[in-house]
């Protein structure tokens, strides 16, 4: 064998490692959601108080979670709401998929009765019954009025429904309907079922 040929299969074999160290289904861009709790399916590994700065600070802790792109949530099937947002008084088109998509993707199919918790990046936290948010069909908004939600705004994810037709909330001040509804959402904790 050349001195060629030797360090070409040297650099291949150990290149095989690293190859085989990435996790099956992990996002090809940087994570923007992760999934944790009862899932069933996993992509990365446990909190890593060093690479997951944010959640470390917010106390979180899991052994194994599935973490989304913008790529990935932005290709499953989407649906579009106008709400009237509090921010301005007025309807906006906000499209993303249903929360029982994005959560499927993990394997998840939580009962009606177990807690989701989910989570913004400012450690605003709402635990709503899962039961509840398919009622609302909840979706997680990637687009607001056509474009792309930019980070420091309300995005680049936000769980988010159209509470001008849920009559109990239609029936509130429009900045007392959207409680559970974290914009800049990075993280959702699915619980067990609570039967």
């Amino acid at each position: 064998m050349d001195k060629r040929h030797f360090l070409g299969a040297a650099l291949a074999a150990s290149s095989l490692p690293a190859v085989a160290a990435k996790p099956a289904g992990a996002p090809g861009g940087p994570a923007l959601l992760t999934i944790t709790g009862a899932i069933g399916r996993s992509n990365r590994g446990p909190l890593d108080p060093v690479r997951d700065q944010m959640m470390f600070k917010h106390k979180l802790a899991f052994s194994r979670g599935f973490a989304l792109d913008f790529a990935t949530i932005a290709a499953l099937p989407a649906l579009s709401i106008r709400p009237t947002l509090e921010y301005d008084s007025q309807p906006h088109t906000l499209r993303g998929p249903l929360l029982d998509e994005v959560l499927g993707l993990a394997g998840a199919r939580p009962a009606d009765s177990a807690t989701v918790l989910l989570r913004a990046v400012d450690g605003y936290a709402a635990a709503v019954p899962m039961g509840q948010l398919r009622a609302w069909k909840l979706i997680v908004a990637t687009h607001l009025d056509g474009q792309a939600m930019a980070l420091g705004g309300l995005g680049p994810l936000w769980g988010i429904y159209e509470a001008d037709r849920v009559p109990d909330m239609a029936a509130r001040p429009v900045n007392q309907r959207f409680g559970a509804c974290p914009w800049a959402l990075y993280h959702i904790e699915i619980g067990r079922d609570q039967a």
